[in-house]
């Protein structure tokens, strides 16, 4: 009988489940009539499980501070926290290096293209564009946080600038509005802040931006921790919508 030909007495056998261990299935499979069963995954996958394991294990520093390092003495290795120690302070040194800006550039719009557009072939470039005198509600929420944020994040540069004065005609109802310049090109453009939490956007939401478009690295010790989230916002509950001395001290007026 040539291979592949069914054997005396199988025409019409059935065959339910062509990959059960069955000793039928045995018998077509060594006569060609069906395939040969696929390799269970199973050994794959608990390697893969295995692997993931192991790197989650050898990673288990990564994202933490200096200050959280030095609270894990007692459950490390000293060798092992040495390593992250240097990789943290390495981290810290590029940084300090890359901060050359630490302020908001209000820009003009003749020198947009250079300021801007050229400027961001070498970082990271935010642009606040503001309502007209700088008066809507989120707009002066924005402005606040651009200054608090050009000072923490010094490698990336935060311009503002009027938007009736950057676009001609550009409505007041669109401010404000966020440009995000990487490589010459912008990367994210936000109108408003109905994308984050209206007037009730936070600094920490910002943060959050520049993670997602590539500005801050995820993990980057500069961004806020979560039990600093918490405090933030409790901080807001016990403020609730009073006024206070710094609302009267500030240039939104």
């Amino acid at each position: 009988m040539q291979s592949g030909q069914m054997p005396e007495g199988m025409v019409n056998a059935p065959v339910d489940d062509p990959n059960a261990d069955t000793e039928w299935n045995d018998i077509l499979r060594k006569h060609g009539i069906i395939p040969e069963k696929p390799p269970s995954p199973t050994p794959m996958i608990e390697e893969a499980l295995q692997e993931a394991r192991r790197l989650a294990h050898e990673n288990r520093l990564e994202g933490k501070d200096l200050d959280e390092l030095a609270e894990l003495e007692d459950d490390e290795e000293d060798e092992f926290l040495e390593q992250y120690r240097k990789k943290r302070l390495g981290e810290l040194a590029t940084i300090n290096t890359a901060s050359v800006f630490n302020q908001v550039y209000h820009l003009q719009k003749p020198d947009y293209s250079k300021d801007v557009t050229e400027a961001s072939n070498k970082a990271y470039v935010m642009v606040l564009l503001t309502s007209s005198h700088g008066t809507n509600v989120e707009s002066r929420v924005l402005i606040e946080i651009w200054r608090e944020l050009a000072q923490k994040f010094g490698d990336v540069k935060f311009c503002q600038i009027r938007a009736d004065l950057c676009i001609e005609g550009y409505p007041d109802k669109n401010t404000p509005t966020i440009l995000v310049y990487k490589d010459g090109d912008i990367k994210k453009q936000s109108v408003t802040l109905r994308d984050l939490q209206g007037t009730r956007t936070s600094a920490i939401d910002l943060e959050r931006v520049l993670v997602d478009v590539g500005a801050v690295r995820l993990g980057d010790q500069r961004l806020r921790r979560k039990d600093e989230e918490g405090e933030a916002s409790a901080g807001k509950i016990r403020r609730g919508n009073a006024p206070s001395k710094d609302d009267d001290d500030s240039d939104w007026d």
